[in-house]
Parts: C-alpha cells; structure tokens; sequence
C-alpha cells in the first residue's frame, strides 16, 4: 500500500496543505452561495414552465422579476461593489524597499466593508505569484481601527496599507472613513426594509395579487430610496486616493446599478399591474395562487357570483311579469265577466212553471241551488 497512504507527505509526517485557500473578492463566497441559492429556483421553474396551459405571459414574467429582485437585494446587502476603482501601480512590496514592481490594486467599497486587492502583473516574474485580498470592516465605531492596527503587524503590502489608511475613521486627518460608514449603514437600512417588504410581496401575489402589485411599487420605491440615500450621504469632496504615484478616483459600482435597475423595473410592474386591476378588476393572474383553478378560485367564485345576480335577478323580473301579467289578466276578465253580465241578463219570469211534474222532478233532483226559488201557480 506504499503510495497510497503516503501522498503528500513528507518523511512519514502528515499532510502538508502548502497551498491557501482565499477568496478574492471578485469570487466571493456568499455571493455564490447567493447566486446558486437564487438560479437554483429560477431554473426549478422553468423546468415546469412547458406544462404551463394558462397565464403563461404573466407567470413568466412575474416569477422572473420577483426572482431577480430578490437575488438583487441580497446581492447588494453583502456586495463589495457599490464604489470602486482600480489602477496600475509601480511600488515597493514593503515599505523602505528599493524593489519596484509592476502592480495591479483596486478599492471595492460595500455598505458594511471595504476589500483591498493587491495583484503583481506578470512583467514581475521574478516576485512570482503575488495575489492579496484584504477586507476592511466598520461595523462597528472603532472596528476599521482594529481591522487597520491587525494589517500593519501581519505585514501587509504597502500599497494596501497605503489605500486602506484613507478609510480610517477620523484618523490621520481623513474623514472619508466615517461618511462611507455613515451611508452604507442607511442604505443597508433601507435595503433590510425592501428585503421585508418583497417577501411580503410574494406572500401577496400568491394571496391576493392586486396587493401583490401594490407591494412591488412599495419595494420598487424603497430600493430608488435606497439609491437616493447612499448618493446624498457620501462625501461632499470626492475621495482621490495616491498610492505610490497614481491615483485612484471612485465611482459607482454594479451593485448600486443593479439596485436602480431592479427598483425602477419592480415599481413600473407595480404601476402596470395596478392600473391593469384599475381599468379591467380581476384581470391579472398567475399559476402561482393558491386555489387557481379550483372552484375557489377567486374568478371562478366571481363569475359564479354574476351568474347568480343574473339569475337572481332574471327570477325576481319573472316573478314581476307573472304578478303584473295575473293583475293585468285579472282585471281584464273582471270587466269581461261583468261586462257579459250586464249585457245578458233578462227579466225573470218568476210566476210562469211549465208543468206541475216539473216541480217535482226538480224537487228530486239533488241539493242544486237555483237563483230564484219556484212560485207554486195560484188557481183561481
């Protein structure tokens, strides 16, 4: 079994793990997860998007967008790329050093964080592999302090220290630190109260999609909100970084765009879905309700409800007829029966029988009720 249990190994000790595993920021891993989690319901839907009959439109595209923003949301509340810049640099690795290299550093500012990287270009091959990733915190009032004291004993690269002493807060004479702190933490505010806001949306457009609608123009209005704040509390003077003789100018980043974008595209299908409920009441639909296609289905129950009037109301209107109609009949055949009356009534000859047996054979006869009882003839 030589060979198999003595891979990486030196001398019969244990396994040496000589390589690092750090995350760059442009590879991080709750972006990922993020990413995954997100894509892996989107493409869960469209597996079963092709048995789809009805409200194929609609569904699409209302899945689509609440998926997007969501993913959107989280991705900005751990982003690092909400102002950022890069630059080429040619600098010392340490301070005091004479060696100079060819390098590459970028500042991604999040709401919570700043990541420093550091990347030597391949014109410095003799300094090998050169590849840092440094993360900033402020949480906390003095955690970007602590996050600064902790890099300068581990020895980290000038050039970092160099950028990274500019976000210290009201240190050194540098305010930006505190400003950038200052509007992450609103923005991150105000992204928390869009995050609660779109799960509720989604509760609603399953429940009651006209309340759906109105969610996503109120979470569509928070996220522009979001926007609007982070823009007004950064600082007035724009930060300008010189590292080693370059200089690195901050702007917006894809994550405070992606923001926009996905506020602007939910508060407009808000307005749309609102005003198609306006114009045409209980139009809009998808798959994703609860008792769609069911005979509680809201328009199943809504039709039903118009049958019904219609026949309540078509059976109130007969009944109107018929009580009319028998009113009208009746009077009519009143005044037929009394106008035939009149006009068929003689005189009554009440002294005149014909017979004396026809006396008795009406007297036989049984309890007949006649007008006008005979008159037995007189006989002088």
């Amino acid at each position: 079994m030589k060979g198999w249990f003595d891979a990486f190994r030196n001398d019969g000790g244990p396994t040496l793990y000589s390589y690092s595993n750090r995350t760059p920021v442009t590879g991080d891993v709750s972006l990922i997860t993020i990413f995954v989690l997100f894509g892996t319901v989107f493409v869960a839907f469209l597996l079963i998007f092709p048995g789809i009959r009805k409200e194929r439109l609609t569904t699409f595209l209302t899945v689509t967008l609440v998926v997007f923003v969501g993913m959107t949301i989280n991705v900005a509340l751990l982003g690092s790329t909400w102002h950022t810049s890069t630059a080429t640099i040619v600098s010392s690795y340490s301070a005091y050093s004479r060696q100079r290299m060819t390098a590459e550093i970028g500042g991604y500012i999040g709401l919570m964080h700043i990541n420093i990287t550091y990347r030597v270009l391949p014109e410095s091959a003799d300094m090998g592999d050169v590849e840092y990733n440094e993360r900033f915190y402020w949480r906390k009032p003095h955690e970007m302090t602590d996050c600064f004291k902790d890099a300068l004993f581990r020895g980290t690269p000038f050039p970092i220290v160099s950028l990274a002493e500019y976000f210290s807060l009201h240190q050194e004479g540098f305010s930006w630190g505190g400003k950038y702190r200052e509007a992450g933490y609103y923005a991150s505010v105000m992204l928390w109260t869009s995050f609660a806001s779109w799960s509720m949306t989604g509760l609603l457009l399953v429940m009651v999609p006209r309340y759906g609608a109105y969610g996503m123009v109120f979470t569509g209005l928070c996220m522009l909100f979001t926007n609007l704040t982070y823009w007004s509390l950064l600082p007035c003077d724009p930060l300008v970084a010189h590292v080693d003789g370059s200089i690195l100018i901050f702007n917006f980043g894809w994550n405070y765009w992606l923001v926009l974008v996905a506020g602007i595209a939910f508060l407009l299908a808000g307005v749309v879905i609102t005003a198609i409920d306006m114009i045409f009441p209980h139009s809009f639909s998808t798959i994703l309700e609860v008792d769609y296609d069911t005979p509680y289905d809201r328009h199943v129950i809504i039709e039903e409800s118009f049958d019904t009037r219609r026949k309540d109301f078509r059976r109130k209107m007969g009944r109107i007829e018929d009580s009319f109609s028998d009113q009208f009949m009746s009077q009519v055949s009143s005044k037929l029966v009394n106008g035939n009356k009149e006009d068929h009534r003689g005189m009554v000859n009440r002294g005149y029988v014909s017979h004396p047996s026809d006396l008795q054979e009406d007297s036989s006869k049984g309890n007949w009720s006649y007008p006008f009882p005979p008159t037995p003839r007189r006989v002088v």
